[in-house]
Formats: structure tokens, sequence, C-alpha cells
């Protein structure tokens, strides 16, 4: 049988909405009238913050050198297509949790060592001070590891979304006398956001869940927090229901509000 078409999907009325908002609002009453989940939540909570900073961080830098390595896949130069290459083909085979580890306890301690010895002249002439391992936070070693991470696959998301456009609107725009920084502010990016966004959005969402990962380092994240909890009071079920139930929260809600985002692109495109 056919799938639905998506205009057709569009015009459907959310069941599945429904019944998540129901269970969500169901969830949120009983666990307002519960001591015990309300003390759960109320710990587990604590690491909200921390879980959207490393989210929104490590998905800002990861678009922006994401982007860098699409520009560099694309360049004419042979030098620079095989390192863009090299990076996304190499990061990528990697997985994010072996990539965590790999930055916190071997990458930062071999940049540190090396930032030491390129500045001992300096160090020697009282000009800075020595840089020591734990002067890069945890937190940060994470952030790096998954700004590391998505790069590569963001990389991918770029590439095929500036490969979508019309190569006779870019050599129109170079008859026109525009400069090639101004072909892709003015020509290039605002047709290829309409291909990107999707993808974006969804490693967006995929970074939400994978934030969690950081709590192998001990960074006081939700899922930290959960493991705090749970550990102390051995109540995993309880813990673990509500750190789920966060999550649900935060990637349900992520979705709905691109899902708005991308038929507001579909609309203005075809106004």
């Amino acid at each position: 049988m056919a799938s639905p078409r998506p205009a057709a999907a569009d015009k459907e009325f959310p069941w599945w909405l429904v019944a998540a908002g129901a269970i969500a609002v169901g969830v949120a009453v009983y666990v307002a009238t519960s001591d015990l989940y309300t003390q759960v939540i109320s710990t587990v909570s604590r690491g909200v913050l921390i879980t959207v900073f490393v989210t929104v961080t490590g998905f800002a830098l990861a678009s922006a050198l994401g982007l860098v390595m699409a520009l560099m896949a694309l360049s004419k130069r042979t030098l620079l297509r095989q390192t863009a290459r090299f990076y996304v083909e190499v990061i990528r085979g990697v997985p994010v949790l072996v990539l965590l580890f790999w930055i916190a306890f071997a990458g930062v301690p071999a940049f540190v060592a090396g930032w030491n010895a390129l500045t001992g002249p300096l160090q020697e002439a009282g000009l800075t001070g020595a840089l020591q391992v734990r002067d890069v936070s945890l937190l940060w070693r994470a952030v790096i590891a998954l700004t590391i991470g998505y790069s590569a696959f963001i990389a991918e998301i770029f590439r095929a979304g500036i490969q979508s456009v019309d190569e006779g609107q870019i050599e129109a725009g170079e008859a026109l006398g525009l400069t090639r920084f101004q072909r892709f502010r003015l020509i290039v990016m605002p047709q290829a956001l309409r291909t990107i966004l999707p993808p974006l959005g969804n490693d967006f969402v995929a970074m939400v869940k994978d934030s969690s990962l950081v709590s192998v380092l001990g960074v006081a994240d939700i899922t930290q927090m959960g493991k705090i909890y749970a550990s102390g009071s051995f109540r995993f079920f309880e813990t673990y229901s509500i750190v789920a139930y966060i999550y649900l929260l935060l990637t349900i809600s992520l979705s709905l509000a691109l899902r708005a985002l991308e038929r507001r692109l579909r609309r203005s495109k075809t106004a």
C-alpha cells in the first residue's frame, strides 16, 4: 500500500500528539501528587541546564565546523577536498562514546603537552603560565567531543544542500558581477537551507539524546543526576522513568517546532 503524500500527511489530525499529550499530562499530574516522584524530578531537573548548554553549544560549534568542512570539500583545491574527505570519513567511523573518552583522556592531555612545549619560551620568560590538564573542565571536553563527532555528519548535510542549488543560478550571479561571497550569501545559502533544514533538525534532536553520553565523564546532566539519585535511593524504576520523561518532553517539543518551521518554509517557497 502506498504511503500518504507529505502534503496529505500534514493535513491529518495528529492523533499521536493527542495521545502523547494526554500521557504527558497524566504523568505530570501523578508526579505532582507523589512525594517520591516530586523528589526524583526535583533532583533530576537540576541537570536540565547542563544538558541544554551541552546541546546548544556543541551543535552551534559543530554546525560552524561542518560548514567549513563542507566548503573545503567543494573547493577547487585538491588538498582542501582531500583533507575534508579524510576528516569526515575518519570521524564518522568513530562512535561518539569512544570519541568522548579519547578527547577527555587522550586528546586533551596531548593538546596540553603540545601547548606547553610550544609556549615553553614564553613560560620561562614569565609571560604566561603552564597549562594544566585540569584547567580544561570535563564539561568542555564533552562539548569538544560532541562538536567534533557531529561536525562530520553536518558537513555532509551542508555539502549536499549546497550542491542541490542549480548551477545556472550561480553562473547568473557571477554574470551580474557578484563576488563569490555574495553569490554564496544571496543565492546559494537561502536555497540550500530548504534542503539542509530537515536533516539538520534531525541531528539537533539526536544531539539532545546523545548529550546523555556526557554522563560517563561525570558531567552533571540529566542522566548523571538520575544515576546519582538512583544509586543512593535504589529507586531505579522511578528515577529512569523520570529521566526518559524529561528527554521525551525535550525531543518531541523540538521535533514539533522543527516541523512547523519546515511547513513555513514550504509555504514561502510556493507563495
